[in-house]
Formats: structure tokens, sequence, C-alpha cells
């Protein structure tokens, strides 16, 4: 398990679009997946511990956002054969067991993880009705546990989106394992 942090990109960043499959074969478009006030987009996985530890956050957060008009989905881009728990039926068994109701997607190629300058897992990304960048950074400040945050930024972020309000500029980096690339990344 190799941690790493999330990298900062320029709030205002248009999203990169993209077309994905879910891991039953669904495509799944990024310009059908905004709500009206924007979209989440949280790369993550099956096996990574910080991923795991915020996952249940991560699907009452967006259960939360979608009644405000603000949509969510998953990628994971861990699509590799040395990873066998983030493999596509994998995440079907955790699309069940944790109840995720919004699109997990598989990035086989890996090329959106690359697309969005994805490090780890989980790497979080807010974008407005104008499918710009307004979040990247950390769900809260505690990844381990829920019970000892005393900061909800993601949770903050959506607040300030749906409000119309620009919303805290200083983000503290998601933090998690590495993606587990298939190749060296040398662009």
């Amino acid at each position: 398990m190799s941690l790493m942090a999330s990298i900062k990109i320029p709030l205002g960043t248009k999203i990169p679009g993209f077309q994905l499959s879910d891991p039953n074969g669904q495509s799944h478009s990024s310009d059908n997946l905004f709500g009206e006030k924007g979209l989440l987009v949280v790369f993550t996985c099956n096996h990574c511990p910080y991923a795991n530890a915020v996952w249940p956050r991560l699907i009452s957060i967006a259960k939360d956002a979608k009644q405000e008009k603000v949509n969510s989905i998953a990628i994971n881009p861990n699509i590799n054969p040395a990873y066998p728990d983030d493999a596509p039926e994998k995440m079907i068994d955790k699309i069940k067991d944790f109840g995720i109701d919004f699109p997990y997607l598989v990035d086989e190629k890996q090329q959106i993880a690359k697309d969005f300058k994805a490090q780890c897992t989980p790497d979080v990304y807010l974008f407005d009705g104008n499918k710009e960048l307004v979040y990247h950074g950390r769900i809260d400040n505690n990844w381990q546990d829920e019970d000892k945050v005393t900061c909800h930024e993601l949770k903050e972020a959506i607040d300030s989106l749906v409000a119309g309000e620009e919303g805290e500029r200083r983000q503290n980096p998601s933090m998690g394992c590495s993606i587990k690339w298939l190749e060296t990344k040398n662009d």
C-alpha cells in the first residue's frame, strides 16, 4: 500500500469528457451524468483501506447531494490483474454489499484517471452545472474514524455549490492508496 496525495488542480478546470461502462456493461457519458447543480466524481476502488473507510460516508453524501440536484459517480481506475479485488465482477459485489445507488464505473484503460490527473483512491472532484471544477480535495479531516471528524470539507463544498456561493478556496488534498497503473505514468 503506497500512500499518495491528490495534486492541486486549478478551480474552474472543465471536466474531461468521458464515456465509461459500469461493471454490468451499461455505458454512461459524462454529459448525461450531471445533475442540474453539478456532479461529484470520485476515483476509488474496492481494496484500498482508505477508500473502504470512507465508502459509507461517500454513499451518504451522494444521497444528500442528489436531493440537492448534484449527482454522483465513482470510477474505479484499478483494473489491474495484480489487484483482483478491484476487478469489475468484484465491483458488482461492492455495489450490492454497500448499497451503492449511483454509477460505479470501470476505467479499464485508466485513461480517464489520467485525463483527470487522479493520483489516489479516493480522489474527489466536484463540478458545478457549468462543468467547472469547484472542489478537489478530501472528504473530511479524519479518514480513519468518522466519529472524530471535525471538518466536513466535501459536504461544505456541496452546500456552497447548491447555495450559489463561491465556497472555501483552500482545499486539502485527498490521501489514499496510489492508483495501480498498468504501466508507468510518463505523460
